[in-house]
């Protein structure tokens, strides 16, 4: 399973890629607002980091506009992966879009129904939000499963990204699933090493070492 930082934090984002886990980045109008810095500015920087797709999201509505959008973002870099919204109006965007080769995330997708349609429209990247799924009562996971019953059962070539992940149990089971892609907050991400017995491990093998007055380095 591909993992993608779901965060505009430069700093974030380059201890991600450097510890060799990142494969690509997600962003939204409200993540780069809460950076406080250019959009075009950030989205280029990121794209200069990561070699995986960073998707750059149309604020748009209808289609024309976000054709115009989507034309400026492509032009950043070459790995920027336009993000269109799970509307009429955005698969058509997404099937013009990807018939000219571009990357395509369908984002804000519910239902399976929805993600049924980001198939047909030859989407690159589907984003069922499972958190927000969860926050409403329905069961995000189960929405995973049906997602990619549906795109197993027709060889859709659309990558199930899994998005709105709120814990690491959330990254264990879309992994168990075989959901393609994740995409998280980084403290999620880094949260997949912690484990109480590897603490208590180390602090084991550190007070053992320490009692026998050597140092590896001299």
């Amino acid at each position: 399973m591909k993992f993608f930082a779901d965060t505009a934090e430069i700093a974030d984002i380059r201890e991600l890629n450097e510890a060799g886990l990142l494969d690509g980045v997600t962003t939204n109008p409200s993540l780069i607002a809460k950076s406080g810095r250019d959009f075009m500015e950030v989205t280029r920087e990121i794209c200069a980091i990561v070699d995986g797709p960073v998707s750059a999201e149309v604020v748009a509505l209808d289609h024309e506009t976000m054709m115009r959008e989507a034309e400026v973002l492509r032009k950043i870099a070459d790995n920027v992966c336009i993000k269109v919204p799970l509307t009429i109006d955005g698969l058509k965007t997404c099937r013009a879009l990807t018939g000219d080769g571009t990357m395509v995330n369908v984002t804000l997708c519910f239902s399976a129904n929805q993600a049924l349609l980001a198939g047909k429209a030859g989407a690159t990247f589907v984003s069922p939000f499972v958190g927000r799924h969860d926050d409403n009562g329905y069961d995000g996971m189960e929405l995973i499963r049906d997602i990619r019953l549906i795109y197993d059962n027709y060889d859709f070539g659309t990558e199930i990204l899994v998005a709105s992940v709120r814990h690491v149990v959330h990254v264990l089971e879309a992994a168990r699933i075989g959901a393609d892609v994740m995409t998280a907050p980084p403290k999620v991400i880094t949260a997949l090493a912690n484990h109480v017995l590897t603490d208590k491990g180390l602090e084991g093998f550190s007070s053992d070492w320490a009692k026998t007055g050597q140092s590896i380095l001299g």
